[in-house]
């Protein structure tokens, strides 16, 4: 398994991003389960370090963002508690978005398309999901109240709410019943609206044609 990481980081950062998906929701209810969100954050900012060793970025800024970060999430594993995770959030969106801007220079490096870098597009986008994910984290500890939902609405969204809130901003879908309602809430927002019209419309767009191109060129 090891092996295969190493070979295909990106698919295997993506396989894990998709679980952590199904599993979040069953995490965050019990003192147990927040302590395994943490040691699964874990797990996660190691294959982000794996894949962005993979890519043209400095592995040396991502250790810088990733070993505080992952301090702090085992001092969250080990006390059960959610004092530190406004801090963990920062270092980690941070690291996210570092991650995600190596990926894409991995996949515009140069012309040919690998299987990984197919499989970078997609852990590419959730790791853009999470990063803004963990920016709205941070956003509503500094500043309580700036999203609301339905149900509930003056109480502070977890995390699987604010996650469902960036992949549907993010997809430009748009069917979040969580709503930001503070300024800067909405400015993060806007701006993830934004960073996923680009991300389509500029990288995806271009390897679908690079792909499309070498296939014709084989068939040829």
């Amino acid at each position: 398994m090891l092996r295969a990481a190493r070979r295909n980081p990106s698919a295997t950062l993506l396989a894990a991003q998709l679980a952590g998906v199904l599993l979040y929701p069953f995490m965050q209810d019990t003192g147990a389960g927040r302590a395994l969100f943490s040691l699964f954050g874990l797990l996660i900012l190691g294959l982000v370090l794996l894949a962005v060793r993979g890519s043209p970025a400095l592995t040396s800024v991502a250790l810088a963002l990733g070993l505080p970060a992952t301090v702090l999430l085992l001092i969250q594993a080990v006390t059960r508690s959610n004092t530190l995770l406004p801090y963990s959030s920062a270092l980690e969106a941070l690291l996210y978005f570092y991650a995600a801007g190596a990926l894409i220079a991995y996949m515009l490096g140069d012309h040919r398309v690998t299987r990984d870098e197919l499989f970078a597009v997609g852990a590419t986008f959730t790791l853009l999901a999470w990063a803004f994910a963990y920016a709205f984290t941070v956003c509503q500890a500094v500043e309580p109240g700036s999203f609301t939902a339905a149900t509930h609405p003056n109480a502070d969204r977890s995390w699987v709410q604010l996650l469902f809130l960036s992949f549907t901003t993010l997809s430009s879908t748009g069917l979040s019943d969580v709503i930001p309602v503070k300024n800067f809430a909405r400015a993060l927002v806007m701006i993830e609206m934004l960073t996923g019209l680009a991300y389509v419309a500029m990288l995806v767009s271009r390897l679908v044609g690079l792909t499309v191109m070498r296939r014709s060129a084989r068939d040829g």
